[in-house]
């Protein structure tokens, strides 16, 4: 694989493109109701790190694939997790809860750490990591808040 990684490319737009339909459609559907600003910035590091080694990849950086035939496992394992990140915004198109967060969060994370280990890339593992503890963090946090408020708004009072 040279420094530029067509593959990582193709894979880096299909984790963007429902997002991006989402937030044209919806222009107010990522409230991030969970303000801890040093957490969304190192999210923010780990997710464009993550896209730019995904695509690009610097030499004495990256080490390539180290076995036979692993740019086959590669594409093969990449693409099930991509397949499997759509699956979950079509199971949980219409829902905001816990489970679609977790899946919309750990699946990306999971492809780009896959991907680092793949390619032996070892600043992607770093971001991957920083990304996946922020952006699960993050997610989790927004779901237990959106919980929280609107659970406050249904209370009943009992006399």
């Amino acid at each position: 694989m040279s420094w530029f990684n067509y593959y990582g490319l193709i894979a880096v737009i299909l984790i963007l493109i429902p997002n991006i339909i989402l937030q044209i459609v919806n222009k107010g559907a990522f409230n991030n109701n969970f303000n801890n600003k040093p957490l969304q910035i190192l999210e923010q590091i780990g997710r464009y790190g993550c896209m730019l080694f995904m695509v690009f990849n610097i030499p004495y950086t990256y080490f390539g694939f180290w076995f036979d035939n692993a740019l086959l496992f590669y594409l093969t394992i990449g693409g099930v997790i991509i397949v499997i990140y759509y699956l979950g915004w079509i199971i949980f198109h219409k829902n905001n809860c816990l489970a679609k967060n977790l899946w919309l969060s750990i699946t990306p994370t999971l492809l780009f750490l896959y991907c680092g280990i793949m390619v032996s890339s070892i600043p992607l593992i770093i971001f991957a990591v920083l990304f996946g503890i922020c952006h699960i963090t993050i997610s989790c946090k927004n779901s237990n808040q959106n919980h929280k408020e609107k659970n406050d708004g249904n209370i009943t009072r009992i006399h």
